[in-house]
């Protein structure tokens, strides 16, 4: 055996976390949810949340130029990201000119899209209520308001994360339902929707196992 070679064994390495990046169209809402996401999430699943955008078009192509740089970033560590989600709304009555044309890119990028049929808020409200009928997204919002359930306003965007996480799985659960009374159907075509459960889901069921 070589003089000077240590016999200690080196300290085996910490595995990777799963890496996921979220881009969210609203500045505040959609946000200060996955900020909350984020930190319930910590030493589990690494969550990066991309600059917001108010325009869906844009927010994929920017998502888009973020995982192709990350494995070249330092701000990113040099990792490439294991996926990248979009969260868009269709809003109601009239969708998002720029939406089409933001799901087709996404699609041929091989980025997933979270999307909810009016907007953020129906995925927010599934919370605490099954909601099953039309509404446009002011009426989304309204309805969230009402009983100051997780301090939101309109007026301001403001949630208190904490008093959505015991929820979660109604939420999800919730989601599913609405998916499953329309077969055949999309976000776009059909209001209320939101696939917001299936980026959530599978980052909350990675810290219970």
């Amino acid at each position: 055996m070589g003089r000077g070679r240590s016999l200690a064994r080196g300290k085996p390495k910490r595995p990777e976390l799963p890496r996921v990046l979220v881009y969210c169209e609203g500045e505040e809402t959609e946000e200060q949810y996955f900020k909350g996401l984020k930190a319930e999430l910590r030493g589990i699943v690494n969550v990066q949340i991309g600059p917001t955008s108010g325009e869906p078009v844009g927010l994929v192509r920017d998502a888009v130029k973020h995982r192709n740089r990350a494995p070249e970033s330092s701000s990113d560590r040099y990792t490439a990201y294991d996926e990248v989600w979009c969260v868009l709304d269709v809003e109601a009555p009239k969708p998002h000119p720029g939406l089409s044309q933001a799901l087709a890119t996404a699609r041929s990028e091989g980025i997933k899209v979270a999307l909810s049929n009016p907007c953020f808020e129906l995925w927010l409200l599934l919370h605490f209520q099954f909601a099953g009928g039309y509404s446009t997204s002011k009426q989304a919002q309204k309805l969230l308001e009402q009983g100051d359930r997780c301090g939101y306003r309109a007026d301001r965007k403001h949630l208190d994360y904490e008093r959505l996480r015991p929820l979660h799985g109604e939420a999800c659960a919730h989601a599913e339902r609405l998916r499953e009374s329309a077969p055949g159907m999309d976000a776009v075509s059909r209001n209320p929707w939101t696939d917001v459960d299936l980026l959530v889901g599978p980052l909350l069921r990675a810290k219970r196992r």
